[in-house]
Order: structure tokens, then sequence, then C-alpha cells
């Protein structure tokens, strides 16, 4: 994980290097990817939660729920954060929010209706440890400069095609071509590390609990009904899938360098050498 963060970092130093010598306005898209980033930063949950129809719910509609959580965050010295429902029969959860003081943790109706308490309870503790790692305030900001570099694409292909002299036309050039490729290795980068904080937010819920069974056996009901969900609501959860503890899709035969959830099968067998450890230790 560190590894990777170090990769984006050189990667995006040199992408900023080659903005600058190259000019091209480079300032001006700056200024409104900062915009974009403070948007996604302050408002970007707010706007997906509220696309996808997801409310708050009091301890008295939901009170297991709540006393999973509470219960998770005395063991964890957390906050309790705003405890969400999403009404639809897909079985997922997800956490939200730049800190640990403004924090959403939200449990699909799917998922409370299928899972056991002791299950349930590996699931949402799997999400208090993304609070933990501050996951979301790391993959936003991992993830600027890929959104600085579309952008940049995006101008050159709405915008392109002036009448400047040869020099100009070779600094642009130069630009789009850097942003293309700071897009894909971004692309693949920001994957791997989205892979990588799954196994972390695994492990951190799974020693949470001293249960790692409950939680694999918890992620093998939800990708197991995950293929059975119509595709219309497969569709419609599609904004918030990098958040969901299994992704809002259905397999599909791409290469896992392309996924931002670890497979399932890699998945389990970390649970499962964990399991061993602390059975060993116990």
């Amino acid at each position: 994980m560190v590894f990777t963060l170090f990769l984006l970092g050189l990667l995006y130093v040199v992408f900023i290097g080659v903005l600058f010598a190259a000019g091209a306005g480079a300032g001006i898209i700056i200024v409104i990817a900062l915009v974009l980033l403070l948007l996604q930063l302050f408002a970007s949950d707010k706007i997906a939660m509220a696309t996808m129809g997801v409310k708050e719910v009091s301890p008295a509609e939901e009170p297991e729920l709540h006393a999973i959580v509470e219960r998770l965050c005395v063991q964890a010295d957390l906050p309790k954060p705003r405890v969400c429902v999403m009404e639809t029969s897909m079985p997922n959860a997800f956490a939200m929010g730049r800190t640990k003081k403004s924090t959403t943790v939200c449990a699909t109706r799917g998922i409370i209706d299928m899972l056991s308490p002791g299950e349930l309870e590996g699931v949402m503790a799997h999400e208090l440890t993304h609070v933990i790692n501050r996951d979301v305030a790391v993959m936003t900001l991992a993830g600027f400069f890929a959104s600085l570099a579309a952008l940049i694409l995006q101008f050159a292909f709405f915008f392109g095609g002036g009448y400047g002299n040869n020099e100009e036309e070779e600094d642009i050039f130069i630009v789009v071509l850097a942003s293309a490729v700071v897009y894909a290795v971004s692309f693949l980068l920001m994957r791997a590390l989205s892979r990588y904080r799954e196994f972390a937010a695994d492990r951190g819920g799974a020693v949470l609990t001293g249960r790692p069974s409950a939680l694999a056996s918890a992620l093998i009901k939800i990708s197991g009904t995950m293929e059975r969900v119509p595709t219309q609501d497969l569709r419609s959860a599609e904004a918030l899938s990098a958040f969901f503890i299994i992704p809002a899709r259905k397999k599909k035969s791409l290469l896992n360098l392309f996924a931002d959830h670890p497979p399932l099968e890699q998945r389990l067998a970390a649970l499962e050498r964990l399991e061993s450890q602390l059975q060993g230790v116990a």
C-alpha cells in the first residue's frame, strides 16, 4: 500500500513538472480541479447518498443495527457515526465521510434481513475500519490528479484545434500526452490501492470482532446473492460500487488488474489465515 502511494506521488510530481514546463494554461486547469477536489471532499458523499435514497434511522427503528455499531465504536474508541439504511433488496454496506466525526455507515435492507447478528457485526466492523483508516479521504486525495488529467483531456477534446503557432501546438500535445499517460497509470494504481485497502479493512474488522470466520461467512452470502440481484438494481447502485463491501455488479471476465475489490477467494484465504493466527494465539 505504501509503495503504491509512493508511485502515485512520484507520478504526480512528474506530471506537475510537465504541466508547468509546457504551460498551455495549466494554472487555470489546476484551479478548476482544486474546486472539484473540494466538492468531492465535502459534498460527494452527501450527493451520492441522496441520489441512492439513503435514510438515517433511529435506535427505535433499527435497534439491532444501532447496538452493533455502538458496541464496535466503544471497542474501537470511535465516535458513533450516523447510522443509515438503504431500502433495497441488494445485500451490501458502505461507509462515507472525510473524518471520524463526520462519518456515515449504511447497511441495505437486504443485508440486514439476510445476515445473522454475528455476520452483520463483521460487516459493520469492516466498514468502521475504513473510517479508522480514513479511506474515503485517502482515495479522494489519491484520485485528485487522475481527475485533473481527465479534465485536461476533456478540455483538449472540446477546445483543441486552435490556430496557435507550432511551438504552442507542440506544448499542448505534450500536456495532452502526459495527461493521457497519467490517467492510464493512475487508473491502475488507484485500483491496486483500493484492493489493498479492502484487504486492510477485512483484517481490521476481523481483529476488531475477533471472528474472521463471521466476516468470511458474510462475504460468501453477499457475493452469492449479488449474482441474483436484478441488473437494474445493480446499475442504480453503481455510483457507490467502489465503497460497497462487495461491488454492485455481477462477476465479469476482466483481469483482476482492473478491479477495485480483491477477488473473493483471496479475501477468504486471508481471513482463514487470520483465523488460524488468532486461534494459535488463544
